[in-house]
């Protein structure tokens, strides 16, 4: 069975991105710097999913860690108990 990641909070984060940034989104859970990867994956099955910002503006990163859009949300959220 694989592992299954850890869910930080039940609604997104709502960040400001600028055009042309990369960033890495966590995808384990675990990060201290949510919604953003610190390497706490390091040992697991899990990797960082990187976002490039299209536009400036603001995005809504998933905080659940269930988005089948991820790194975005999706409201798969909104199916937590």
């Amino acid at each position: 069975m694989a592992e299954q990641p850890f869910s930080p909070q039940s609604f997104p984060y709502a960040v400001e991105v600028e055009a042309g940034k990369r960033y890495w989104w966590c995808a384990c859970g675990q990060s201290e710097k949510q919604p953003f990867c610190d390497g706490s994956h390091a040992g697991s099955c899990f990797s960082p999913v990187e976002y490039v910002a299209d536009k400036s503006g603001l995005v809504y990163f998933c905080g659940c860690k269930l988005s089948e859009g991820q790194p975005l949300c999706d409201g798969s959220h909104s199916q937590l108990s």
